[in-house]
């Protein structure tokens, strides 16, 4: 009888044990994912309790503010409507969080992890969250949006501050409107979408080729039309043959020929090398959901993205923007940043300052660098031949009087029936721009593209 009830008792007490450590795995380790989960209503019916903080252009334009609602709770309020709904995102009991809504919930609803915020818990939860001062500018925002909205393609504009990463300009069509019950409803194709990227990606290669130490700015390849790489045949734009020409010829002109045979020589190691420091295939290091940004890279069957080390890989036409390559503006947009800053790439950012609701600032995000992409020495030499595009190449489009401005326009031809994806990143004295227009009937990245990164470039001051 003894032996019985001591069995009984070492089951209860083993079933009780398991019970507490479900129940405090859940209180403590999966509180956030609890929270975080866009099913979890409980959350987001308690969080109407509080009076979310404030997220504001860099020109204190409010962007998201709060509504009141019948027994003490709050809406949402978004007064720019589809202009900024990608970046700021929604917050919504239907479709849960999105965008900065979503990455900095914390913050807006007044939750703190640091000792002072515990110190306020244990005094009761604040009614009142944080406020958001963003780095995005309303005009340049306003002004891209304008321009990509008024062709009927899709298409996507980023903008980004040299030295620091700072996004001025997130625009993507098509967007929705935060105030809808259907909020974050499409996908955020600056982000969210890739794209072949075409001969923008030369901009990469070049990178590499002349910070290898294997190539300068006047070492002569042939531009022969047809020139056999990966065993067949490649064409440059319009059939159009050169002899030995040197490398800024060949990105003024964009020669595919010069190019891929430059990314074959360099080899896959090389150009996985650079890729890899250019941030591709990674997340991007962006305060931005996760589940709201994709890696660029080669993607091959079910979506799957494979090394540029791959046997799978034609390093060739990788080197000119083709081989199933596939980007987002946000990677391109980084890329000519990378450029424009010397060689550094920094970690993009949407978010400038952190204010309580007394508007003391409790968190400035300082500029933070991802990674050395190439010498400066290097970067100053690739951004003379990108600014030798602007000035005599594909790119004249994007010229800007008194300003130097370095591009490289992008046509990747989709089909034969004559859709492209145009293309055109650079950068100014300031800032880098990409865009991206998908499906264009018969256009050029110089003609359609470069147009809308001049007039953002020009509202952004440059």
């Amino acid at each position: 009888m003894n032996v019985s009830i001591t069995r009984l008792f070492v089951v209860l007490l083993l079933m009780f044990g398991i019970l507490v450590g479900f129940t405090s795995w859940w209180t403590v380790f999966g509180a956030e994912k609890l929270r975080a989960n866009p099913e979890n209503r409980r959350i987001l019916l308690a969080e109407q309790l509080i009076k979310r903080g404030v997220i504001r252009a860099d020109n204190g334009e409010v962007l998201a503010g709060s509504r009141p609602l019948p027994q003490e709770r709050f809406g949402r309020r978004y007064p720019t409507g589809p202009l900024f709904a990608h970046a700021v995102g929604c917050t919504s009991l239907d479709r849960g969080r999105s965008g900065l809504e979503d990455f900095y919930n914390d913050a807006l609803t007044g939750r703190r992890t640091d000792a002072i915020g515990a110190l306020d818990s244990l005094l009761g939860p604040s009614k009142i969250g944080d406020d958001l001062r963003t780095t995005l500018s309303s005009r340049a925002q306003q002004v891209a949006t304008d321009a990509i909205g008024a062709r009927p393609e899709k298409a996507a504009v980023v903008a980004m501050e040299l030295d620091s990463g700072a996004v001025k300009v997130m625009a993507a069509k098509p967007s929705f409107d935060s105030n809808a019950e259907d909020c974050g409803a499409n996908l955020n194709l600056a982000t969210q979408a890739r794209f072949p990227p075409g001969s923008t990606m030369k901009t990469v290669t070049a990178a590499a080729a002349l910070d290898s130490g294997r190539y300068q700015p006047g070492s002569r390849v042939s531009g022969e039309n047809g020139k056999v790489i990966s065993g067949a045949p490649l064409n440059n734009f319009g059939d159009e043959s050169f002899g030995d020409i040197d490398l800024t010829f060949a990105l003024t002109n964009s020669v595919n020929t010069v190019w891929a045979e430059v990314g074959e020589k360099l080899g896959k190691e090389t150009m996985a090398e650079y890729m890899t420091k250019f941030g591709f295939y990674a997340d991007p290091p962006m305060d931005y959901p996760d589940d709201q940004m994709i890696p660029s890279g080669v993607k091959k069957e079910r979506e799957r993205l494979v090394p540029a080390t791959s046997d799978q890989v034609d390093i060739g036409r990788v080197a000119i923007g083709q081989g199933d390559l596939e980007v987002t503006p946000l990677q391109m947009a980084s890329v000519a940043q990378t450029i424009g800053n010397g060689g550094v790439r920094m970690q993009p950012r949407l978010v400038a300052k952190v204010l309580d609701p007394d508007g003391r600032t409790i968190d400035e995000p300082l500029p933070e660098e991802a990674e050395r992409v190439m010498s400066g020495e290097s970067a100053q030499k690739l951004g003379d031949m990108m600014r030798n595009v602007v000035k005599e190449g594909t790119g004249t489009a994007a010229a800007l009087e008194g300003v130097s401005v370095a591009g490289k326009t992008g046509t990747a031809e989709i089909n034969l029936q004559g859709l492209n994806e145009a293309w055109f990143i650079g950068f100014s004295g300031r800032f880098a721009v990409a865009v991206v227009i998908d499906r264009v009937q018969g256009g050029t990245g110089g003609t359609l593209a470069a147009p809308i990164a001049k007039s953002v470039l020009e509202s952004l001051g440059e």
